[in-house]
């Protein structure tokens, strides 16, 4: 085994924190695993990792190397994309993260494009709210994210990629449905379903509220959901109301299974934008970005 496929070891199980799961992850045996990062301990003359029973963790050492092999590994995937680019064809691995309207509603229909055109780009999409995208930017388990919200991490790079909306929408069966819109004060009155803490939609939400004198805690919260999805089945089922991306219920609208009720004085636009960490300029990030634009432009 080369050098290079010991550090793979070592940051499969720097990330998984487990043994069990890099070994399995990496299509090896676990007594590979442990001998792997045993050689780059003696070859670094240094322990990677500290044991506590059946638990590890990254020992002082194991940070430093974690950041060196990030690195590295970076320039591995620029390295060749930037060499297939000579034969005009691109290639390499391409890791996406999106929130959780973006990751389901806004980015797969790009995807599918984009694969037509650079078959030879390995993509993977994860997803999660605003708040764990760019957290995982900063650990580096994704190269590009496509978030929303209004706070700003020093750490990331925005640039503006797409407007939305948010709207408050409720099954056509609910009491107020038939109601072309509602004062603000009547919204405190409404059972309303939310994101959780973190969630870029709960962000602009709150900073909206504040035009029209309402604060989140004075909503009544029926509950707090993780999920869009989860989020929009709940409605067909309780006359509950939600503050949903406009892009999230086109296919609820055109099937008349939801309804748009607007909130007098309330309007609720936002961007969607890319992030990326500061002062990285990864070449397939940057070929995405390039990409998803034209696309945005062509609709």
């Amino acid at each position: 085994m080369t050098f290079d496929f010991r550090l793979q070891v070592f940051h499969t199980v720097a990330k998984r924190l487990n043994f069990t799961r890099a070994a399995k992850e990496l299509l090896i045996t676990q007594p590979a695993v442990t001998k792997h990062i045993h050689e780059l301990e003696q070859h670094f003359k240094v322990k990677l990792f500290e044991r506590n029973g059946t638990h590890i963790r990254l020992a002082p050492a194991g940070k430093r190397l974690l950041e060196h092999t990030e690195a590295l590994f970076a320039v591995y995937r620029n390295l060749e994309f930037d060499m297939g680019t000579l034969t005009q064809g691109h290639t390499g691995r391409l890791m996406l993260g999106g929130s959780m309207t973006a990751a389901p509603y806004i980015i797969p229909p790009i995807l599918a494009d984009f694969h037509s055109r650079y078959t030879e780009v390995q993509v993977s999409l994860v997803s999660g709210n605003t708040q764990q995208i760019e957290q995982a930017l900063e650990r580096k388990e994704i190269d590009l994210g496509i978030v929303e919200g209004h706070s700003r991490n020093p750490a990331i790079r925005y640039t503006e990629f797409l407007r939305d909306e948010i709207v408050l929408v409720s099954n056509p069966e609910h009491p107020l449905a038939r109601r072309s819109s509602i004062r603000p004060e009547e919204l405190a009155r409404i059972p309303l379903l939310l994101r959780e803490p973190g969630s870029g939609s709960l962000e602009v939400l709150a900073h909206a509220l504040k035009g029209v004198g309402l604060k989140l805690s004075q909503l009544r919260k029926e509950m707090q959901l993780d999920s869009t999805e989860m989020i929009k089945s709940y409605l067909l089922h309780a006359p509950s109301m939600a503050f949903l991306s406009v892009h999230a219920v086109t296919k609820e609208l055109q099937n008349s299974e939801c309804v748009i009720l607007d909130v007098k004085g309330l309007a609720i636009e936002r961007n969607f934008y890319f992030a990326r960490l500061q002062g990285e300029a990864g070449a397939l990030p940057e070929l995405f970005v390039r990409f998803a634009m034209h696309y945005r432009d062509r609709k």
